[in-house]
């Protein structure tokens, strides 16, 4: 299973109940394919930067999905053909998670290993090689 991001645009004047509607439609078809939805963040209206079909403002919709190729391909198609979804954009996120652990993981400091002198040696600090 693989995580991936839907960051989904749809029509500005589209009622609260139809948006749910759509919302659950697509979470519907997910599990339908296989896939889980982990997350649902409505990030309200926005101006957009440029116009798109004639609309200057849209409600931006994030989908945290997990799921396999053709669960997003369907994914993707619903939203291709559905009337109030402006725009839309898949990123697959999975990767990026895995590298950013794998750099925290490189930039822990290691705890350096103490030497100490035994008695009898000269007293001077000995640096860890």
């Amino acid at each position: 299973m693989r995580t991936y991001e839907v960051m989904f645009i749809v029509r500005p004047d589209m009622a609260d109940e139809d948006l749910e509607k759509l919302l659950s439609t697509l979470e519907t078809q997910v599990s339908a394919a296989g896939g889980t939805v982990k997350n649902v963040e409505r990030m309200g209206k926005r101006r957009l930067a440029y116009t798109v079909r004639k609309f200057h403002d849209g409600a931006y919709i994030l989908l945290t999905v997990e799921g396999t190729g053709p669960a997003i391909h369907e994914l993707e198609r619903r939203l291709r053909v559905t009337e109030p979804v402006i725009k839309f954009l898949t990123v697959r996120v999975d990767q990026e998670h895995a590298r950013i652990a794998k750099l925290k993981e490189r930039r822990k400091p290691a705890a350096a290993p103490v030497e100490t002198v035994a008695a009898g040696e000269d007293a001077a600090p000995v640096a860890p090689a």
